[in-house]
Parts: C-alpha cells; structure tokens; sequence
C-alpha cells in the first residue's frame, strides 16, 4: 500500500511539472533563419565539398530574411551560403543551398 502511495504521488509530481516547465519560444533570428533554410543552420562558408561537409564556416553576420538577402550576407564576407544539419568547429557537415 505504501509504495503504491509513493509511485502515485511521484508521478503526480512528475505531472504537474511537465505543465510547469515553461515552452521553448522561438526567437525572431530563429524564425527568420526557418525563413532561408527549411533544415539546418544558415552559415557562410568558404569551400563545398559535394555537399558532405563545407569548410571555414561562420554564422552571417546579420540575420538574413531572405535566400537573395543570406547570398548578398554571405558574399559582402568572401563566401557562400548553405544550410548546415551539423555545425561545429568552423565546418559544416551535411550542407545543401538555401531554398
């Protein structure tokens, strides 16, 4: 009886705190970068290699709002625009063309 008590009184806890725990609300530069990139993370890199992984990557800047937009971005820097799934350490790994 008692540990029915506690399993019941755990997972009423556990409950109440999924309610509790507040909703991860998107930022403008989140929503914006959706906006150029339907998968992946906007980043301005310097070399593609077959899509696979991209060289010397960074973030834009400025926040494009556009594909037109993300490509000028990426150019006034030296670069080109992609979508990266994974990006770490100045690459890019699984990278396609903005949409």
């Amino acid at each position: 009886m008692r540990t029915e008590i506690t399993s019941l009184t755990v997972l009423a806890g556990l409950f109440a705190l999924a309610f509790a725990t507040p909703a991860r609300h998107m930022t403008l530069a989140d929503r914006q970068a959706t906006l150029v990139c339907a998968s992946g993370t906007p980043q301005c890199c310097d070399v593609d290699v077959l899509g696979v992984a991209d060289l010397d990557c960074e973030t834009p800047p400025t926040v494009p709002t556009t594909v037109a937009n993300f490509t000028s971005i990426c150019a006034d820097v030296g670069k080109i625009d992609k979508c990266c799934l994974i990006p770490i350490l100045e690459q890019g790994l699984i990278c396609s063309d903005p949409i």
